[in-house]
């Protein structure tokens, strides 16, 4: 009975891997065949409590079909986050350049506690680039980091949809 459950979830995980399959190249026709690259990322590695955590990122995608930003929180002691999704409203989708923010406000909780964000870019074919990580740990009375100069725009590209938590019994 064993042995017949066995061939039959690999007969149904091989026939759903064959229909992804057939699903993506019939999407590489329509949107071409490359991934989204982040050339460049910056971060902070200060944050004061309060402010929002800006992550600045250079992306680029030859086919021009760069469609969402993901982003992925660890909080320490709490793990990760669901994923955020942010979708890209640029008309220029070949190359993308700005920040996206996680909100620190209200989160005194947070505070000498290391939060580390991941960022990959997908795109409509399904595509998704390597992921960046950056991480912070919020203190008071601190200030960010700039970027470099002339490397990102100083351009918002969404939130980063996340509510922190405290962990149990921290205020």
């Amino acid at each position: 009975m064993r042995i017949k459950l066995a061939l039959t979830g690999m007969i149904l995980v091989g026939i759903m891997g064959c229909a992804h399959m057939r699903e993506m190249e019939e999407e590489e026709a329509i949107y071409g065949k490359n991934t989204p690259v982040i050339e460049q990322s910056f971060a902070s590695d200060r944050l004061n409590i309060s402010d929002p955590w800006k992550i600045y990122f250079l992306a680029s995608d030859p086919d021009g079909d760069m469609e969402t930003i993901i982003a992925i929180v660890e909080q320490v002691a709490m793990g990760s986050y669901p994923a955020s999704l942010t979708k890209i409203k640029e008309e220029n989708k070949k190359e993308l350049s700005g920040y996206i923010y996680l909100t620190t406000q209200g989160c005194d909780f947070l505070y000498d506690q290391k939060l580390t964000v991941s960022i990959q870019i997908r795109d409509k074919a399904g595509h998704i680039s390597k992921a960046v990580t950056h991480s912070v740990v919020p203190l008071t009375r601190q200030t960010q980091k700039l970027p470099p100069e002339g490397v990102f725009k100083e351009k918002d590209l969404g939130p980063i949809m996340v509510i922190l938590r405290p962990v149990s019994g921290r205020r």
